[in-house]
């Protein structure tokens, strides 16, 4: 009678090893197709890098989300989106559909419905705004601008007047004269937690004031940066809410352009620089809405 010969224990492990080493080679493989690919498109929709934090803590702490044609930097703990960012650019034929829904994003932590801020006094503010996005990015971005993740909570007169009034500037004015521009934008906060936690609608924070920042990307890069307090009046100059990119990253405690070499950067984002702009012949322009 012929005996079965055993399987030795280490024959056994030996095979469990291998068939490990085959599957965390797929794992590994896969994670780095996806973050090349996840990579290149948040290259695409920023300039000299994705913005990060100038000093790690809670409140600057976020996720990056990734939409059709725009990016949102989401803090979890201030329940708002920290930055927003997008590429503008001429178009010879916009389509610009009809004003879609406001929509809960699944992707948040905390739950935000639309009609969160209803009875709050503020309104559902857009930081990547959504005629810009659908004129160069299309229908199917334009529907994500209306993601609660996008939105927080303005004042009407900021809204609907200041805010609205720069949203066109840029894109009406801005983009025909340099042809691409990429913006960066997002709220600013209280320097201190205790006052943040007691300024909330829901479980949103109410920022202090919004920023945003214009960058003309050419061979000599522009950069025009803005911060607007909740506080206005809308029918204010636009270069009287003129501030240095350095001033923002203080106040924020972000990093927008991590990639920029120092030597740039000095400059860059040290200095208030409206030559070539033409800001006397737009800072005064009404809304198209009012």
């Amino acid at each position: 009678m012929t005996r079965r010969r055993k399987t030795r224990p280490r024959s056994r492990w030996r095979r469990s090893l291998r068939r490990f080493a085959v599957t965390l080679l797929f794992v590994m493989v896969g994670s780095a197709l996806w973050y090349g690919q996840e990579q290149a498109y948040r290259d695409s929709l920023s300039w000299m890098g994705v913005p990060t934090w100038e000093r790690l803590s809670p409140l600057t702490l976020h996720r990056v989300l990734r939409n059709d044609g725009f990016l949102v930097g989401w803090s979890d703990v201030r329940v708002n989106p920290l930055w927003v960012s997008y590429w503008l650019h001429e178009v010879d034929d916009a389509d610009i559909g009809a004003r879609p829904a406001f929509r809960r994003d699944w992707r948040t932590l905390w739950p935000i419905a639309p009609d969160s801020y209803f009875g709050s006094g503020y309104d559902r503010g857009h930081l990547a705004p959504n005629y810009a996005i659908a004129t160069v990015h299309g229908g199917e971005a334009q529907r994500d601008t209306f993601l609660m993740s996008n939105l927080t909570p303005q004042r009407p007169d900021l809204n609907r007047r200041l805010w609205q009034r720069l949203e066109e500037v840029v894109i009406d004015r801005f983009v025909p004269r340099f042809g691409v521009v990429q913006v960066i934008t997002g709220p600013v906060f209280s320097e201190r937690f205790l006052d943040g936690a007691r300024r909330r609608v829901g479980l949103v924070e109410v920022p202090e004031a919004f920023y945003k920042i214009v960058v003309v990307p050419a061979e000599t890069p522009r950069v025009l940066a803005f911060l607007m307090p909740q506080t206005v009046r809308g029918d204010e100059p636009l270069d009287d809410f003129l501030v240095t990119v350095d001033e923002l990253e203080a106040r924020t405690g972000l990093d927008f352009f991590p990639q920029l070499p120092e030597s740039v950067a000095e400059s860059l984002e040290g200095e208030v620089a409206t030559e070539g702009w033409a800001l006397d012949a737009v800072s005064q322009l009404p809304a198209r809405f009012q």
